[in-house]
């Protein structure tokens, strides 16, 4: 069984579930060590007093926060100190629709088991209740010195945990970005219709194992290749933008070569 990244209990009302925190999910992504030029030196970070030259172990590493030209030094323990339920406890505040919360919201998913054999019923329990009414738990805990907003869901006799930002984490996106159309469209436009067409043809239901990270594919295979001593194999360049006078005919030549894959297919 992998080991658990964080260790404490769920409580909704009165009771209390002692549980653990695992990943849900894993990165497959190709990743490098730096090396000077010309060289298979590498390059490696140290972590340096910038006063005395000196390096510093991470034991001897504390956080400090600057402000008006004052510092002021903070000890680990002194977080864990101030952290609701001292970092150990996910406090369910309310239940909610899953359906209500809106996608913006969600970061990472973990597992939740309980921490014990003993802890099953209670941990079962809690699961078979958010099944049967489909609601969500959305809670607050703390995960590496940070408080989260949370959602746990129930799923086959699983509870997920699914870190939140909070609402005023989350950017405004005609405050943030230029040059955003107005969200209003002629329902009776050629171009509406055409757009609307094709989506459907290009409809299909979600089946996560029908998807692939291909760039690392690419990465792994430029790897091979350099090792190999092949030629690389440059990737397609990116279409240029649609103009807008040629809107309509780009979404009826993507209507007809859809049509026509599927009729293939």
């Amino acid at each position: 069984m992998p080991r658990a990244i964080w260790t404490g209990s769920i409580s909704f009302g009165l009771v209390t579930v002692p549980v653990g925190l695992y990943s849900a999910t894993e990165d497959h992504t190709v990743h490098f060590h730096q090396y000077q030029r010309g060289t298979t030196d590498r390059i490696r970070y140290q972590r340096i007093n910038e006063r005395t030259g000196e390096e510093v172990a991470f034991r001897d590493i504390v956080r400090g926060h600057e402000e008006d030209g004052q510092t002021v030094i903070i000890e680990p323990a002194e977080l864990d100190e101030i952290a609701p339920g001292r970092s150990r406890s996910i406090e369910v505040i309310a239940f909610v629709d899953l359906d209500e919360i809106d996608p913006i919201h969600y970061q990472k998913t973990y597992w939740l088991a309980p921490a014990k054999e003993e802890n099953g019923k209670v941990y079962a329990l809690l699961s078979a209740a958010m099944e049967s009414t489909g609601r969500v738990a959305i809670a607050n805990f703390v995960l590496r010195g940070k408080q989260y907003l949370a959602a746990v869901r129930a799923s086959d006799g699983v509870l997920s945990l699914e870190t939140l930002f909070y609402a005023d984490e989350i950017r405004s996106p005609r405050e943030q970005l230029d040059f955003l159309p107005e969200a209003e469209h002629d329902a009776d436009s050629r171009e509406l219709d055409m757009a609307r067409t094709l989506i459907e043809s290009m409809s299909a239901p979600w089946r996560p194992d029908d998807y692939r990270d291909t760039y690392t594919d690419r990465v792994r295979q430029l790897i091979e290749d350099k090792r190999a001593g092949n030629e690389v194999q440059a990737a397609p360049e990116a279409p240029e933008a649609t103009e807008v006078t040629d809107l309509l005919e780009a979404l009826r030549r993507s209507v007809e070569a859809r049509r026509a894959d599927t009729g293939a297919a």
